[in-house]
């Protein structure tokens, strides 16, 4: 068995709504969140360091995720030796902005350092509604 990537272990935590995630990432995280063909205003959905953090994600909790999220699979590929990794994320929630019952699949680069995540940047593909 290997051990997760920072990234899965950051992802795992925030599908479980577990506050420790924050101890997954570096001081000084850069983080971006962009979505592909979507009229929401994401232009919130980034920041700078630990302190920026707390605050995104009560937002993203409240606003995008209010009923939390269920991850269906995590699939990171680390990019070389230097701490680089590309993750397929898929996940299935209550899209808090459109009211509904949603499936997405967003992709991830990321960089890691000692076990933290300093740099995260996500394009959310789609978000799917599902059938009710």
């Amino acid at each position: 068995m290997t051990t997760p990537t920072a990234i899965e272990t950051l992802l795992q935590k925030f599908a479980a709504g577990d506050p420790t995630l924050l101890t997954h990432m570096s001081a000084d995280i850069d983080f971006r969140i962009d979505h592909f063909h979507d009229d929401a205003d994401v232009s919130w959905q980034s920041g700078q360091g630990l302190d920026a953090m707390g605050p995104l994600l009560q937002r993203l909790a409240k606003e995008v995720f209010p009923q939390g999220t269920k991850a269906i699979r995590i699939i990171s590929t680390p990019l070389d030796l230097s701490g680089w990794v590309m993750t397929t994320f898929e996940q299935e929630f209550f899209y808090g902005i459109r009211d509904c019952l949603c499936n997405s699949i967003t992709y991830i680069i990321s960089h890691e350092t000692n076990g933290q995540v300093d740099f995260f940047r996500e394009t959310v593909t789609n978000v799917m509604p599902l059938p009710k």
